[in-house]
């Protein structure tokens, strides 16, 4: 029995170590190629599989797969599309057959967050019911490090680090002119409902820098804010505000609309 050939494909926002991941796959497919022949990249994420725009990567060297490890953003072109369920789009799924068949592909490997999760889960289902069954793995990344079951998410790392780093410049500026000006600053960081790339924010206290950090999990209460700054201002001069984009008001609304 031949083996069967891989498919990786890579979605959502990119991180500076998507490419890591991708590195990782191939470069373990290539070790067993007894089990996996190929691995095909869609060009521009599972768009790629739907207008069969592949990406050959046996073709390409020992030493330009490797060099993915250090390549930042995404390599073969990412995208923001969500399948539709089987009943809204069956054609969808018979065109993602269609070319998984013509290229003899048996596992599919997808390269992105949660809504790329719910991606492999519904080829893994689905393509067992319309015949060909594919072996489907969802590779995780996502900045916001808010996958079930994936304790340090691939992309994480790379933004708590630029967070604390930006931040903590941004203060010193801050501080060094707080006397005559601006006394608070606000930086803003993504993770609508997962406060992990805050708390990196957070980091700032290592530095005896007065912070304070505002997560989506904690309901916004104006009153103590407002006293917390104003006591850090008192305190120290000056304070740096992290605020979660999705900090919300007790009903739910946005702090940002």
């Amino acid at each position: 029995m031949t083996a069967k050939n891989a498919f990786y494909a890579q979605s959502g926002g990119v991180t500076a170590v998507i490419n890591a991941s991708a590195c990782g796959v191939i470069e373990t497919a290539r070790k067993h190629s007894d089990k996996i022949a190929n691995v095909y990249a869609g060009r521009n994420g599972i768009i790629g599989a739907l207008t069969e725009d592949l990406i050959d990567t046996n073709q390409e060297s020992t030493e330009d797969i490797a060099a993915l490890r250090s390549t930042p953003s995404g390599a073969f072109g990412s995208c923001r599309y969500k399948l539709k369920s089987l009943e809204d789009n069956k054609r969808e799924y018979e065109r993602l057959i269609e070319v998984f068949k013509a290229h003899n592909i048996g596992y599919f490997f997808y390269n992105g967050g949660g809504d790329s999760a719910d991606t492999c889960f519904k080829v893994s289902q689905l393509s067992e019911k319309m015949g060909f069954p594919v072996q489907a793995i969802h590779v995780p990344k996502t900045v916001d490090n808010d996958l079930p079951i994936t304790d340090n998410c691939p992309g994480f790392g790379s933004v708590a680090k630029y967070i604390a780093v930006s931040a903590l410049e941004a203060s010193y500026d801050v501080r060094s002119m707080a006397k005559t000006s601006t006394k608070v600053f606000v930086l803003e960081v993504m993770g609508r409902h997962a406060g992990w790339i805050a708390a990196a924010g957070g980091l700032l206290e290592d530095y005896n820098i007065p912070v304070v950090v505002l997560f989506p999990e904690v309901e916004f209460d104006q009153e103590k804010f407002l006293a917390n700054v104003k006591q850090k201002v008192e305190t120290f001069g000056y304070v740096t505000v992290v605020v979660s984009e999705g900090t919300h008001w007790p009903d739910g609304r946005f702090l940002a609309e």
